[in-house]
């Protein structure tokens, strides 16, 4: 079951916040990327999570016409051939997803998914973000309960972010201050306007001063703990015990303090795409400044197939980047986790 079912997928959230773990959510940009993630989740012997920004899927449906439904439709499908080479089970979903690029990205998805279950098949996707970050919590909330009612009735898991998180995701960009972080009255407000699990399940990406892109640790002041009081907050008001499924934006740069805080305060899932990336590009560059006169025709030679042949540095690419999701599913604890 490489894919996993809407019934698995729910059992995966069940078992990491049973167990204060999270699974890495690896962003993809091609077969290849796809292909290290798969590779990086066997190594580690864990489950997790593969997801598409509307930048990635852009990328994915090609230059000629960006079309970002094609090229995440395309990546899914591919991927549920390949992953069955791969003793893991893994979920597909769809990163960052503003307001602007809803009727051009997550809408369609979802009709996708919705005709596929109709026909008595699973989801395509497994779940979509809705990032609304941008907007006035009262719009977020509204468009979120619109997409929650179709995401529900489609098998497919919802996650929202309902305030900023800081630096810059495909476009969306948010200034490092204060606002970063969810009050407890956003919180109300959130399971107020979608439930807490009756209206269909969603999973809550909540600010505690996470910043998106590169940043050394330190120069953010981030507060995982917070997410403790976000969960004791609804849970005094609704009586329902640790009532969200948090996920960690904006982490790289993070201590391992950090993460383990954000994970014993419940979160589940946790974004990882700018480490991935420099863990794919580093080998590339040293190759090509090591093998310079090979993958260049320089003074008029014809340079060495070899070096320049794309499989030659695409394979060091991925076996850098399955090493940084190794090493990503051990720090969030889901390493030897794997559903049997």
């Amino acid at each position: 079951m490489p894919i996993a079912t809407p019934e698995v997928y729910n059992e995966m959230l069940d078992r990491a916040k049973a167990g204060k773990f999270a699974y890495p959510a690896i962003n993809v940009t091609s077969s290849q990327t796809l292909h290290a993630a798969l590779r990086g989740f066997a190594e580690a012997e864990s489950d997790g999570i593969i997801q598409i920004s509307t930048g990635g899927a852009e990328f994915l449906g090609g230059q000629h016409s960006k079309d970002m439904v094609t090229g995440a439709v395309a990546l899914a499908e591919f991927a549920h051939i390949v992953a069955k080479k791969y003793d893991v089970t893994v979920a597909l979903h769809t990163d960052h997803c503003p307001k602007d690029k809803l009727d051009g990205y997550v809408r369609p998805l979802l009709a996708v998914s919705e005709e596929r279950v109709a026909r008595g098949e699973n989801p395509l996707f497994q779940s979509h973000m809705w990032d609304g970050s941008a907007e006035t919590l009262a719009d977020n909330l509204s468009i979120a309960q619109e997409l929650l009612e179709r995401a529900r009735a489609a098998k497919i898991i919802l996650e929202v972010e309902i305030t900023p998180t800081g630096g810059e995701e495909d476009g969306v960009t948010h200034e490092i201050n204060d606002s970063l972080y969810t009050t407890v009255d956003d919180a109300i407000r959130t399971a107020e306007a979608l439930g807490l699990g009756e209206k269909g399940r969603y999973l809550l990406a909540a600010s505690f001063g996470n910043v998106h892109g590169v940043y050394k640790p330190g120069n953010v002041v981030l507060r995982p703990e917070l997410l403790k009081e976000l969960n004791e907050g609804v849970a005094a008001k609704f009586g329902k015990a640790s009532p969200f499924d948090f996920v960690f934006h904006g982490g790289s740069g993070s201590t391992e303090q950090e993460i383990a805080t954000a994970l014993d305060n419940g979160v589940v899932k946790m974004n990882i795409d700018t480490d991935t990336q420099y863990a794919f590009t580093r080998p590339v560059a040293a190759h090509m400044f090591q093998n310079y006169d090979g993958v260049l025709k320089v003074d008029g030679e014809v340079g060495n197939k070899k070096t320049y042949d794309p499989r030659t540095w695409g394979k060091l690419a991925e076996a850098s980047m399955a090493a940084r999701v190794v090493e990503a599913c051990s720090n969030l604890r889901s390493a030897g986790t794997k559903i049997k």
